[in-house]
């Protein structure tokens, strides 16, 4: 199962016949500077990751660090995964729609505490036991007490000068790990654990510390206690509350770099000043957790969107005249939603490629802040699209869509934890509406040409009206930021969250709409360029049209083409719906997995 390069599986396009629109959309959806999509999706596409009915929950745990080893043995280089955003982003895409317990663990053991390890120094370091998944890796930062708050976490490693060790230690019920999968399932596991290092009663900031939490038996080490937390609704995971006490570790275990060194005589240097500053650094890879998340959120969206289209073709249902029986795809009450889920899928996949293409390009403290920033933005707009989107294809296949067996439920419940990992969505957007604020965004300018003068089907027109809504709630959150007369600081933030986070949200649907409509421009035939287009144009007149009344009252749209709206994404649905197939199909979607689906299999339109 060993995963190959792209180019033995490429098909092979001649000049003379030009290629499908599926085909080509594919190309444009899963197109990098890199092949790493194709090799994935076969890899997945294998028997060893089908759906498996009557497990228990600790069974179906187990079965995810199997699973977890099968991932590892068939990966060329882990190494060099761990160290490409694109090719690690990709891997979630693909594992979360066969395994969404498997995708969490191995979001932890390869970016979390693999990838916070190579970021840090490790020249040192044995990371053998690692790569070959000898021992299984987790990341312990959030507490029990704090957890968007995780600066100001309880949990110390204090210097003992009479042995030259440190000592992890749980002071309080309150400062316990949350969550972390650390039972004795999967194996023998290390740790990294966030802690205050304390030296000489200094606090001297939060880091890593390397933390080794059961023997080569799988048995936890003495002052390790992990106790199982209830059963959660998302994936299936072996979730605990984790105490240390008095663990003692060698001074090597802190992962160390420019912004904390620990010397073997004790003594700590670092190049921050700034406490939190020295955090953030420690817990980097957190970042690169949010496009994993959102990666994790598109593959399940297309497999879910792709069996529901599927399905509701095969599906037969009554007609209007009597005898008469047609596919559920053939009504509007049903295909509508189904259509403009497809146009909210393509934009959430253009968008993620645009910001991880961003991310692992940036160079300087300015570039990565404004990709951060722009990974989170793009993180909790996507994890929140994919909860309705999928919710959305869970309906359209009725009782069938609640069989998890079918790909849809079990997913979608997955899916509230990628919304809560890496940062609660709405903590970070407000976090990133803040830094919006302050200068990290510029609106842009106003059209010159009168909205009476230009079309609703004008896609530089709806990007627009989408930038039209961006400089209005910008500039209403600033002056009431401002508004010295609303009270305290924290009162004046109050005043001026809801509109600010409602500029993040019309930020991410005009960055989305933006990054279709550039797609289409590259688009290398007509029919392709006008599906894409299409998908443009509904995705952005959704938006458009649920705040058509802010852009009248500010006259950036008239009277007449409010009135128009509704008979416009009318028209665009009509003109999408022929080509539903061939959009799920440019989702390249694991056909062998989709074809053992039950519900895809019972019922057929007669010819």
């Amino acid at each position: 199962m060993t995963v190959t390069h792209l180019s033995a599986h490429a098909p092979q396009l001649t000049s003379t016949t030009p290629p499908a629109p599926s085909s080509t959309l594919r190309e444009l959806l899963f197109a990098t500077r890199r092949p790493v999509h194709e090799p994935l999706r076969d890899f997945f596409g294998s028997a060893v990751f089908d759906y498996q009915e009557g497990l228990t929950h600790d069974e179906r745990i187990a079965l995810s660090y199997q699973r977890l080893r099968v991932v590892n043995a068939g990966l060329p280089d882990p190494e060099a995964l761990v160290r490409d955003a694109e090719a690690l982003s990709a891997l979630h895409e693909w594992a979360g729609v066969v395994d969404a317990g498997l995708a969490t663990i191995l979001s932890i053991h390869y970016n979390l505490f693999l990838g916070s390890l190579l970021d840090h120094d490790h020249g040192e370091r044995d990371l053998g036991p690692y790569l070959r998944m000898e021992r299984v890796g987790t990341f312990l930062c959030t507490e029990r007490a704090h957890g968007n708050d995780a600066a100001q976490l309880r949990t110390t490693a204090t210097l003992d000068r009479a042995t030259g060790t440190l000592l992890l230690e749980t002071p309080d019920p309150g400062a316990r790990k949350w969550m972390p999968n650390t039972s004795t399932t999967g194996g023998p596991k290390d740790a990294l654990v966030a802690a205050r290092l304390v030296i000489d009663g200094k606090d001297e900031g939060v880091f890593l510390f390397l933390t080794p939490l059961t023997d080569a038996h799988g048995r936890h080490l003495p002052g390790v206690e992990a106790e199982a937390l209830p059963q959660t609704a998302s994936s299936p995971v072996d979730h605990c509350a984790t105490t240390f006490r008095g663990v003692r570790l060698p001074l090597t275990a802190m992962l160390q770099g420019d912004h904390g060194r620990l010397t073997p005589d004790g003594a700590f240097t670092s190049s921050l000043g700034s406490p939190r500053k020295r955090f953030l650094r420690s817990i980097g890879r957190v970042t690169s957790g949010k496009l994993c998340m959102s990666a994790y959120s598109l593959g399940t969206m297309r497999h879910a969107l792709a069996v529901a289209v599927r399905h509701s073709h095969q599906r037969v249902t009554s007609g209007m005249t009597s005898g008469q029986r047609v596919p559920l795809f053939a009504h509007r009450t049903h295909h509508t939603p189904l259509v403009e889920a497809l146009a909210t899928t393509y934009a959430a996949n253009f968008l993620q490629r645009e910001v991880t293409d961003r991310w692992s390009r940036a160079e300087g403290d300015e570039e990565r802040e404004d990709a951060e920033r722009l990974v989170a933005i793009a993180k909790g707009w996507i994890t929140w699209q994919a909860r309705l989107v999928m919710t959305e294809c869970r309906e359209r296949c009725g009782a069938q869509g609640l069989l998890l067996a079918n790909g849809i439920a079990g997913q979608l419940a997955a899916n509230e934890g990628t919304i809560t990992a890496e940062g609660d969505n709405t903590v970070i957007w407000v976090k990133a509406a803040g830094e919006m604020l302050l200068g990290g965004f510029a609106p842009e300018p106003v059209a010159e040409v009168p909205p009476g003068e230009r079309s609703l089907l004008d896609p530089h027109h709806l990007l627009d009206l989408l930038a039209d809504l961006e400089r209005t709630r910008h500039q209403r959150a600033r002056t009431r930021l401002r508004d010295r007369r609303a009270g305290s600081p924290l009162d004046r933030w109050n005043g001026a969250s809801g509109h600010a986070l409602s500029l993040v949200e019309a930020h991410a649907h005009r960055l989305a709409a933006r990054a279709v409509l550039s797609a289409a421009e590259r688009a290398g035939d007509d029919q392709t360029r006008a599906l894409l287009t299409d998908l443009q144009r509904l995705f952005a007149l959704r938006y458009v049209a649920a705040h058509s009344g802010e852009l009248l009252a500010h006259e950036r749209l008239t009277a007449d083409q409010v009135r128009q709206l509704p008979e416009t994404v009318e028209s665009v649905v009509g003109a999408l719906l022929p080509h539903a197939l061939t959009l799920t199909d440019g989702f390249h979607t694991l056909g062998e997995l989709t074809d053992r689906h039950p519900m895809l299999h019972t019922e057929t339109v007669p010819a």
